[in-house]
C-alpha cells in the first residue's frame, strides 16, 4: 500500500446477516470506518436490518425467498454485486453481520497480502464480545485462538483476494456449514495459501446462553464434517476425515464395543465405558477447564447427530435446512 493507493480503493466488504439488530448496526459502522463499498446481503430479515442498511448508504442485496438460505449462497450474491459495483476492486473483506471488527484490522490484512502474492485468504483473531456470560460463549472464544501462520482454513470473517476468490468460482452455494474450509481446501490446490496473522480482526456476539444453542451448533459442526468428508474425504486432504472418525469413535464406537464385549466376554465389558471419565480427565489436564473437557466428550454426540442427518439427507435426495442455534 503506497500513498497513491488509499485503503478505501482497494477494499470492499460485504456483509451478511439476519435479524441481527444492534449487532449489524455495530458492524457496519465498524467498517464506514476504512470502507465506503459495502454491500449487506439480508436473508429476510423482519427487524428492520434492511431499512437501516440503506439509510448508512450501504448497497442492499435481499436474497430471493424461494431459494434456499444459506451463507455461502449469501457471500457469493454480495461478492457478485461488489464486482458488477467495482470491477477492478483486488480484495474483499467478508464478515458476518454480529461481528464487529476492529479499526486497524483491514490495513494490517491489505498489507500482508500485498507483501505475500501466494496467499489468497488472510485472517486474524475473532473475539468473542461476551466470553464472561455463559460457558458457551466463553468456549466460542477459545475456539477462535488458532495458530498464527499459514493456516488450512478460515472462519467467516476474513479479507480474500477477489481474482483468487472468483477463480475458485466462490464458495459452494449449497453448503449450510462449513463452506469456508471447503473454499479454502479448493484454493490451496490451486496452490493459493491461507495464513492466520497476529492481529486482532473481529468482536462477536455468539449470544448463547443456553445448552441448547450449543447443542445445536455442535450438530451443525457434525453435518459440515459429513459432508465435507463426502465431497473431498478421499483426496489427499482427507478433508475431516478424522474428525468424522472422532465422532463416530466416542458416540457409537465405545458403547457397541462395550455392548457386543458384554455378550461375548461378560458384564466386565462395560468397564469399557470408563474410558469416557479417562477422556474428561486428559482434556481437563490439557485445557484446564473441567467445563470444557466435558462439554468436548459431549459434543462428539451432537457432531453424530449432525453426520448421520447430512447421509440420512443425501439418501434422500433431499438438500440439508439450515442449522441454526440463534
Amino acid at each position: 500500500m503506497t500513498a497513491a493507493q488509499p485503503l478505501n480503493t482497494l477494499l470492499g466488504a460485504v456483509v451478511i446477516g439476519r435479524n441481527e439488530g444492534e449487532r449489524l448496526k455495530r458492524c457496519l459502522a465498524s467498517l464506514a470506518v476504512v470502507s465506503t463499498r459495502t454491500v449487506y446481503v439480508d436473508s429476510g430479515s423482519s427487524d428492520g436490518s434492511v431499512d437501516h442498511a440503506r439509510r448508512t448508504g450501504v448497497d442492499v442485496v435481499e436474497l430471493d425467498l424461494s431459494i434456499p438460505f444459506t451463507a455461502a449462497r449469501a457471500r457469493n450474491e454480495g461478492f457478485a454485486r461488489l464486482l458488477s459495483l467495482h470491477p477492478n476492486l483486488p480484495y474483499v473483506q467478508f464478515v458476518d453481520g454480529d461481528c464487529e471488527v476492529v479499526t486497524d484490522w483491514m490495513q494490517k490484512a491489505v498489507a500482508f497480502l500485498m507483501e505475500h502474492p501466494d496467499c489468497a485468504v488472510v485472517c486474524g483473531r475473532r473475539r468473542e464480545r461476551y466470553p464472561e456470560q455463559s460457558i458457551y460463549n466463553w468456549l466460542c472464544d477459545r475456539e477462535w485462538d488458532t495458530p498464527v501462520g499459514e493456516a488450512t482454513s478460515c472462519g467467516g470473517d476474513a479479507l480474500m483476494r477477489c481474482d483468487a476468490l472468483h477463480a475458485a468460482g466462490g464458495y459452494r452455494a449449497g453448503l449450510i456449514a462449513g463452506e469456508e474450509p471447503e473454499l479454502c481446501l479448493r484454493l490451496r490446490r490451486a496452490g493459493w495459501s491461507i495464513w492466520r496473522i497476529n492481529a486482532e480482526m473481529t468482536l462477536h456476539d455468539a449470544a448463547m446462553q443456553r445448552f441448547a444453542q450449543w447443542w445445536t451448533r455442535s450438530v451443525r459442526s457434525g453435518h459440515a464434517y459429513g459432508e465435507g468428508a463426502w465431497l473431498h474425504g478421499r483426496s489427499p486432504y482427507r478433508h475431516w476425515v478424522k474428525e468424522n472418525v472422532r465422532a463416530l469413535a466416542w458416540s457409537i464406537g465405545v458403547p457397541a464395543s462395550a455392548m457386543l464385549l458384554s455378550l461375548l466376554q461378560g458384564p466386565w465389558a462395560w468397564l469399557l465405558l470408563g474410558l469416557y471419565p479417562l477422556q474428561v480427565i486428559r482434556m481437563w489436564f490439557r485445557s484446564g477447564s473441567l467445563a470444557h473437557a466435558l462439554l468436548s466428550v459431549l459434543s462428539r454426540f451432537a457432531e453424530t447427530v449432525g453426520i448421520w442427518r447430512f447421509h440420512a439427507g443425501r439418501r434422500r435426495g433431499r438438500a440439508g435446512a439450515l442449522i441454526e442455534y440463534k
